[in-house]
């Protein structure tokens, strides 16, 4: 298992590029499920959850090759099987995402309860009752969600709350499905619209994507088709952090700014400036952090993956910032990592009250889930003295090797192996 050394306390100046969006990549790259011809896709990051997933697929009957010096995969159809095992499911919850393909595809799909990072309940019921009214029953074997269907039919769907998921898994499955199916409460992330927009260009009719009111019009087969996946914005979002917290300066290549919109508000109230170029945005602070209250919500509100980036942030404010996370139950657990490093943070239910001081000191920390983990590591780059970030395999899922690209940037960061 490997760990971050960081030695903190130096700004961080220069340029720093964003890769490919794990959040788009994986649903993408588990749609190709639903076609029948080979697919090139660009842009997909050199990250755990890829590899993960070209695994799954390859058990699902596809051939899969991974350039990751390109940052290119390259699919070509297979004969499917329907079954998608324990083994790899648990390690990522994004692997759910092979039921509605597989039963648009065979009428059929046996697919493991899903695991992932353990930041609080994340169910899939609404999944599940999507997918009952088009014509699937389900039955609970062994810890396998098992699904059968005639064929999937288009139907109204109103989801219970705008699940990220639910949507794009009912996405999928609709648009090879027999007739129109309408989506209503559907998640707006701009990651939902990546999907629809590969979609269509393999032959799909999705319309409303990006809207709470989603179209799509069953077509017979999906014709593969090069396809970039959008730049991450969640790692874009990181490295404006970056930029604030160690009172440097930094352009990030390939900020997708307005997918930020509602992260960038925020950074600007906490005495951010941004300038943007052909290529990206230039990230800056002058003078003090300033404090800020709030709430996570579903897009196009402030996205919960980047709270704990914030939280680390405030902690170095002049005053008190309020945090309400109303997306996941269980997504405080940085904070008491924080606190090891000298922070101010006290928590009460779904509420966090993080008072600024004057300095955080290193510490040995360990990381508990994936967007922890790059909170984490932000701290050490502001915090005096050498931080020890450990249980790092969380962070590799999403940031490809983020010490590297923090390195170039000037930061002082390396990685070590360590045997538990």
């Amino acid at each position: 298992m490997d760990k971050l050394i960081i030695e903190g306390g130096t700004p961080l100046e220069g340029a720093i590029e964003v890769n490919g969006s794990k959040n788009a990549a994986l649903p993408i790259l588990l749609s190709s499920i639903l076609l029948e011809s080979p697919q090139t896709f660009r842009n997909v990051p050199d990250l755990r959850d890829i590899h993960t997933t070209r695994k799954l697929l390859e058990l699902l009957g596809l051939h899969c090759a991974y350039d990751c010096e390109r940052h290119e995969m390259r699919m070509e159809p297979g004969p499917l099987v329907p079954e998608a095992p324990y083994e790899l499911v648990r390690t990522m919850r994004a692997s759910v995402l092979c039921l509605g393909p597989l039963l648009a595809r065979l009428g059929q799909a046996k697919v493991a309860l899903p695991g992932g990072c353990a930041i609080g309940a994340r169910p899939v019921d609404q999944h599940l009752k999507g997918f009952e009214k088009m014509g699937a029953s389900f039955e609970l074997e062994q810890g396998y969600i098992v699904g059968r269907c005639d064929r999937l039919r288009g139907a109204e769907i109103t989801l219970d709350m705008p699940t990220v998921g639910g949507t794009e898994n009912l996405i999928m499955g609709a648009s090879i499905a027999e007739g129109e199916t309408v989506l209503h409460n559907a998640a707006r992330e701009p990651e939902i619209v990546d999907l629809a927009n590969f979609l269509n260009s393999c032959g799909a009719d999705i319309q409303g994507q990006g809207s709470s009111t989603i179209t799509v019009r069953g077509v017979p087969k999906l014709i593969g088709a090069d396809y970039a996946v959008m730049p991450d914005r969640i790692e874009a979002g990181t490295f404006l952090v970056a930029a604030g917290i160690t009172g440097g300066r930094l352009f990030v290549k390939n900020c997708p700014m307005q997918a930020l919109e509602a992260v960038v508000l925020k950074l600007q109230a906490m005495g951010m400036a941004f300038r943007e170029e052909d290529g990206g945005v230039w990230a800056s602070i002058d003078g003090p952090i300033q404090p800020c209250d709030l709430k996570t919500q579903p897009y196009p509100g402030f996205p919960t993956d980047m709270q704990a980036q914030l939280m680390a942030m405030m902690c170095l404010a002049s005053g008190t910032s309020m945090v309400d996370e109303r997306i996941f139950e269980n997504r405080f657990m940085h904070a008491s990592e924080l606190v090891r490093m000298g922070a101010r943070i006290s928590i009460t239910g779904h509420s966090a009250v993080v008072r600024g001081v004057p300095k955080l000191i290193g510490a040995e920390v360990m990381a508990s889930d994936l967007r922890a983990s790059a909170s984490l590591v932000l701290a050490g780059l502001a915090a005096e003295g050498t931080t020890q970030v450990r249980r790092i395999y969380h962070l590799d899922r999403g940031y490809e090797r983020i010490e590297n690209k923090l390195c170039k940037v000037g930061a002082k960061i390396r990685r070590e192996h360590e045997i538990d």
